[in-house]
C-alpha cells in the first residue's frame, strides 16, 4: 500500500515539472451589485480553446505561455466580459466585477452555473439549484425551503411528511453530510421536518453531491449537501424579509468598510404559539410551540492575498406545555483565504458544531422534587487546511487534511421523586478523526478528462465510563432476540479503546462525444464513523448519535455510477437531459432486534444487528433552462435492501428508505413582469413497513403477531401531491422604495390524504355490541390530510 501511495503522489505531481517559461493570470470574479465572489464562473482563453472556473470563493488561476490572449468571463445571469491581456515578463493579477444581465426577466434560467456545464464538467451525480429558483417553487405555508426543494431532484426522497432530514440513493438521514459554511449540521429540520434550518435570505449557493464525491469530502456514506452562506453586501445596505402565515424573517447586509468588509445578519421566528394563545385555556394556556434561528457572517478583505470570514448559526425548536422538549443546532466557522502566489490558493477552516436536545417533565420548574430530565448532544471541533494548486489550464491539484474531534453524550437522565434523584443513561464517548487527501483534475485532451484522488482517514474511540463492553455470542431466547450479550471490562477514562483506519479512493471521468453530449463514470469509497440510532419509522429530533466503538464498526460504502448527458435546443443549451445508473454496496449496516431499547440504555449495543446493504437504480432528468416556461422533470427507479444476520430469515429485505418509483415535475411560468406562476407534482411509491401476518385469540380479543425478525412485508399506499403558487410583484416595497411581492400558494391542491404509516388496532366493545367478536382493523395515519392555502409578503430594499 505504501508503494501504491508513493506512485499516486508521483503521478499527481508529474505535470508540475512541465511549466517552465509560462506565466499566470489570476484573481477574483465578483458580482458588481454586492461584491460577492461568483462561484463557478467560466474563464475561457479564446486563443487556446480552454480555461478554468472560479472556486467557491470566486478565485481563478490560468497558466499559459507568454503572449497576448483574449479572456472571456461568463456566468449564467450575468453579462459576458471580454478582456485582452498581455503576458510578457511577469504574472498578472486581474480581478473584475460582472453585472447582472439586463435580459434576465425575459430569459429566465434555473441554474447557477456555466451554460454547458451539464456536458463539459467532470461532475456527475451533482445537483446545483440557484436560490432564485428555489424561491419560486410552491412550498408548504408559502415558506421557501431548501431541503424540501432538493427532495424534488432525482435520487432524493424522504420517508414522509413529518420526518426529519432526507434520503439520498437509499441512504439513511445520518449518511448525508450537511455542511453550513463547512460546519456539520446534525439536524437540518425545524418543526419535525416541515421546514429546514437554512434561512433562504442568507444562502448563497447550494450543491448536492450524490456520487463521484471529490477526495476533500468524507465522513458520510451517501451524500454531501454543501450550503454556502452569503458574505454580505460590500457595496450598499440591503434588507430582505418576509411575513408569512407561520413565521417571519428579516435579513440585513451592509458594508463595514466599502469594498473591503461587510456583514449579514438574518433571523426567523415562528409564531404559531402567539397566534394560538388567545384560544388556549387552563393547563394549555402556557403551551409553547415555536422555532427560531439566527444566521450571521462577517468578512474582511485584508489585502489582495488575505481574506478572513467568520460565520455562525444558532437555531432552536421548542415544543410542549408543562412537559416538553426542545432541540437545536449551533455552529461557528472561521475561515482564512490566503493566496501564496498566482497558482497556490489556501483556505483554512476552523469550526465548532453542537447539536443537543432536552426532554423535561417540568419545563417551568414548578415541581423540582418530582421531575424527569433527559439531555443528549454531539459536539465537534475541527481545523482543516485545503490547498489548490493550479498547475495549468489542464491540471488542477488539491490536497489538505483535517483533525475533527467528537464529543458524544448519547443520553443522560435524572429522575426525581419525593426529593430523591436517580441518574442513569449511556456513558459519554469521545472520538478523534484524522484525515488527509490528495486529488487531481486532469484534462488529458479536449474531449477526455479525469479526476482522481485518495483520502486516508483514521479514527480513535474512547469512553468516559469506568467500564466498557465487549459483545459476546449467546443463544437466542424470547428475552434476547439478538443473540448477543455484553461482557464488562475495566476501562481507563480517555484511553483509546479502538482504532479504525481506511483508504478511500475516488475516480471520475468524462468523455465528450460531441459539443453537446458526453458520457461520465465515477467510483468512490466513503467511510462513516458516526451513527444515528433510530428504530422508528421516521427519524426524529430525539434520536441518538453515537460513535463507532469496539463493537460498532464504521459504515463503508462503495458506489459506481455511469451517466449520459445531452444538451439540446436552438442555442445548444436550452434543454439539459441526463440518465444515470448507480450501484452502491454498504458494509457494517445496523438494524435492531425486536424490542431493542436504544435510549438511556448503557447496554444497547447488545441489541444491535449488523450486516450489509445495497442500493441500485436509474435516474432520469430533463430540465428546460430558458424562456417564459422553465422547470424540470425527474424520475428515479430504485431499490434499497439489507441483509442482516438474525432478521428476515437471512434474506434480503427492503429498508424503510426504499422507494421503487419517484416522479417529480417542477414548472415555473413568467407570465409578465408582474405575475409569475409555479407548480410541482410528486408521485412516490409507499415505504415498506412490517405488519402482523398471524393472530391469536385470547378471551375473544384478537392479538396480532408479527413473526420475529420480519421486515418490510407490506407497503404504505403510494404518495402523490400537487402544489401551486402565484407571485405578484409590486412596484414599491416598504417606505415607498425597493421591491416587494405577494406569494399565494396552495399545498396539496386536490386534498389528498397521504399516508405516513399504517397500524392495526382492535374495534372496541360497547354495551350494544358486547357479544360481537372483537375485530382487527388497519388504520392509516396522515400527518397532512388536507389542502393548505397560504399568503406571504416578501420585501427587499
Amino acid at each position: 500500500m505504501k508503494t501504491y501511495i508513493q506512485k499516486m503522489f508521483l503521478l499527481l505531481l508529474f505535470p508540475i515539472g512541465l511549466q517552465a517559461q509560462k506565466l499566470t493570470v489570476s484573481g477574483y470574479v465578483k458580482d458588481a451589485r454586492n461584491g460577492e465572489g461568483l462561484i463557478g464562473a467560466s474563464v475561457f482563453v479564446k486563443e487556446l480553446g480552454n480555461g478554468n472556473a472560479t472556486n467557491t470563493y470566486g478565485f481563478y488561476s490560468i497558466t499559459v505561455p507568454k503572449g497576448t490572449y483574449t479572456l472571456v468571463f461568463t456566468s449564467v445571469g450575468f453579462e459576458k466580459v471580454t478582456k485582452t491581456i498581455e503576458l510578457k515578463e511577469s504574472n498578472l493579477e486581474l480581478t473584475l466585477e460582472m453585472k447582472e444581465s439586463g435580459t434576465e426577466l425575459n430569459e429566465v434560467v434555473v441554474k447557477a452555473k456555466r451554460e454547458d456545464e451539464n456536458v463539459k464538467s467532470l461532475e456527475m451525480s451533482v445537483n446545483k439549484v440557484e436560490m432564485k429558483t428555489i424561491k419560486k417553487i410552491p412550498a408548504l405555508l408559502g415558506e421557501v425551503d431548501l431541503v424540501r426543494a432538493i427532495q424534488l431532484l432525482p435520487g432524493v426522497s424522504t420517508v414522509g411528511e413529518g420526518a426529519s432530514g432526507f434520503n439520498v440513493r437509499g441512504g439513511g438521514v445520518d449518511q448525508n453530510l450537511v455542511l453550513l459554511d463547512d460546519a456539520p449540521v446534525y439536524n437540518s429540520s425545524h418543526l419535525f421536518g416541515f421546514f429546514s434550518v437554512f434561512n433562504p435570505d442568507a444562502v448563497k449557493d447550494v450543491k448536492l453531491i450524490k456520487g463521484g464525491i471529490p477526495s476533500q469530502y468524507g465522513g458520510r456514506a451517501s451524500s454531501i449537501l454543501d450550503v454556502r452562506m452569503k458574505e454580505g453586501n460590500t457595496k450598499n445596505l440591503e434588507i430582505n424579509g418576509g411575513i408569512g402565515a407561520i413565521f417571519s424573517r428579516l435579513s440585513i447586509e451592509a458594508p463595514i468598510i466599502k469594498d473591503k468588509a461587510s456583514f449579514i445578519v438574518a433571523a426567523r421566528r415562528s409564531y404559531i404559539d402567539i397566534l394560538a394563545k388567545p384560544f388556549l385555556t387552563g393547563n394549555n394556556a402556557n403551551s409553547k410551540f415555536n422555532f427560531y434561528d439566527l444566521t450571521a457572517k462577517v468578512n474582511y478583505n485584508i489585502n489582495h492575498k488575505n481574506t478572513v470570514f467568520l460565520s455562525g448559526y444558532f437555531g432552536r425548536d421548542v415544543f410542549g406545555n408543562q412537559f416538553g422538549f426542545n432541540w437545536g443546532n449551533s455552529t461557528l466557522t472561521a475561515r482564512w483565504n490566503h493566496v501564496f502566489n498566482s497558482r497556490l490558493f489556501l483556505n483554512t477552516t476552523a469550526f465548532y458544531s453542537n447539536y443537543d436536545y432536552l426532554l423535561d417533565s417540568d419545563i417551568e420548574n414548578k415541581k423540582p422534587n418530582d421531575r424527569f430530565r433527559w439531555t443528549s448532544n454531539i459536539v465537534n471541533h475541527s481545523i482543516k487546511p485545503d490547498f489548490t494548486y493550479y498547475i495549468n489550464p489542464q491540471n488542477t491539484l488539491t490536497f489538505g487534511g483535517q483533525v475533527l474531534t467528537y464529543s458524544f453524550k448519547p443520553g443522560a437522565a435524572t429522575a426525581s421523586s419525593a426529593g430523591e434523584s436517580t441518574n442513569f443513561g449511556q456513558p459519554d464517548k469521545n472520538g478523534v478523526e484524522y484525515s488527509a487527501y490528495v486529488g487531481d483534475e486532469w484534462k488529458l485532451s479536449t474531449k477526455f478528462s479525469v479526476q482522481y484522488g485518495l483520502r486516508y482517514s483514521l479514527y480513535n474511540y474512547s469512553s468516559q465510563d469506568d467500564v466498557y463492553y465487549e459483545r459476546v455470542k449467546v443463544p437466542v431466547t424470547n428475552e434476547n432476540l439478538s443473540g448477543y450479550d455484553l461482557k464488562v471490562l475495566p476501562n481507563t477514562k480517555g484511553k483509546t479503546l479502538k482504532t479504525y483506519d481506511n483508504f478511500e479512493p475516488r475516480f471520475s471521468m468524462k468523455y465528450e462525444l460531441g459539443n453537446q453530449n458526453s458520457i461520465k463514470a465515477s467510483y468512490n469509497r466513503l467511510t462513516q464513523y458516526v451513527h444515528l440510532m433510530s428504530n422508528t419509522a421516521a427519524s426524529t429530533p430525539l434520536d441518538v448519535w453515537t460513535s463507532s466503538t469496539n463493537n460498532i464498526k464504521p459504515q463503508i460504502a462503495d458506489q459506481v455510477a455511469l451517466g449520459y448527458f445531452q444538451n439540446l435546443g436552438p442555442s445548444g443549451n436550452d434543454y439539459e437531459t441526463s440518465v444515470e445508473v448507480y450501484y452502491k454496496e454498504l458494509q457494517n449496516q445496523i438494524d435492531y432486534a425486536d424490542g431493542a431499547r436504544l435510549f438511556l440504555n448503557p447496554t444497547f449495543e447488545k441489541d444491535l444487528l449488523f450486516g450489509k446493504g445495497r442500493a441500485y437504480g436509474v435516474e432520469f432528468f430533463a430540465k428546460k433552462n430558458t424562456g417564459k416556461l422553465t422547470g424540470w422533470l425527474s424520475y428515479t427507479l430504485a431499490r434499497t435492501e439489507r441483509q442482516i444476520d438474525g432478521l428476515n430469515n437471512g434474506n434480503w429485505y427492503p429498508t424503510r428508505y426504499d422507494r421503487t418509483h419517484t416522479l417529480n415535475v417542477v414548472a415555473q411560468y413568467e407570465y409578465s413582469k408582474k405575475w409569475s406562476f409555479g407548480a410541482n407534482f410528486a408521485y412516490i411509491t409507499g415505504v415498506p413497513y412490517s405488519i402482523a401476518d398471524s393472530k391469536a385469540n385470547v378471551d375473544g380479543y384478537s392479538l396480532p403477531i408479527v413473526a420475529p425478525g420480519t421486515r418490510g412485508n407490506i407497503r404504505v399506499p403510494d404518495y402523490h401531491r400537487l402544489d401551486v403558487s402565484a407571485t405578484k410583484k409590486n412596484k414599491k416595497a416598504l417606505f415607498g422604495k425597493g421591491e416587494s411581492e405577494w406569494v399565494f400558494s396552495v399545498y396539496n391542491l386536490y386534498n389528498h390524504r397521504n399516508p405516513f404509516s399504517v397500524y392495526t388496532r382492535q374495534t372496541e366493545r360497547t354495551a350494544a355490541n358486547s357479544e360481537t367478536p372483537v375485530k382487527t382493523e388497519a388504520v392509516q395515519l396522515s400527518i397532512i390530510g388536507s389542502l393548505i392555502p397560504s399568503v406571504t409578503y416578501n420585501f427587499k430594499f
